[in-house]
């Protein structure tokens, strides 16, 4: 299953519609749809998940760090409720794969709380970043993904098809994969 949700983003989350139409099974949640239960609901054991929306860093409080929904933040906290996480999870939001370090040992954010749910495979951003220039690395993303390629493999070959300019290279290279699917 595909799902994706496009919350207030400059370019109307432009990568939804045809991101969608890949996926034979796709539950596509856009604006006032996309609220918080029921975007938990769509999460819960999805095979794979697209995420359009803004996101927020927490560098005081790392699990408090969000996804913006049309009724409020997804945290966390909210991911742990799940009985099972996403098994593949594309993060189309800023700041997703920022990090603090917590302690002497410990990195906390999204990216590592999904990891230890059961979520094989993250992408994620650690950067703001132009709306604009996202759309075409994540059709990009996922074309590799629809020709069997890993979620690092996909990220990689999606930065190659990138134009050349400076936005939208700096925009690839804001994303990196994490875990092993």
């Amino acid at each position: 299953m595909y799902w994706c949700a496009a919350r207030a983003l400059a370019t109307g989350g432009a990568e939804v519609p045809e991101l969608a139409g890949r996926y034979a099974c796709a539950t596509v949640l856009e604006d006032g749809e996309a609220r918080v239960p029921r975007v938990l609901e769509e999460l819960d054991g999805a095979a794979l998940a697209h995420i359009a929306a803004h996101g927020t860093f927490r560098a005081d409080s790392p699990l408090f760090s969000s996804l913006r929904m049309a009724d409020g933040p997804i945290v966390v906290h909210d991911f742990e409720r799940l009985d099972r996480s996403p098994y593949r999870i594309i993060l189309s939001c800023c700041d997703t794969a920022r990090l603090a370090s917590v302690g002497a040992d410990e990195l906390l954010g999204l990216v590592t709380a999904l990891l230890p749910l059961g979520t094989a495979g993250v992408v994620a951003c650690s950067a703001p970043v132009n709306d604009a220039a996202v759309v075409p690395l994540m059709l990009a993303l996922h074309k590799g993904l629809g020709g069997g390629l890993s979620l690092a493999e996909a990220l990689r070959d999606a930065r190659a098809a990138l134009p050349g300019d400076a936005l939208h290279q700096a925009t690839g290279w804001a994303f990196a994969a994490f875990g092993a699917a």
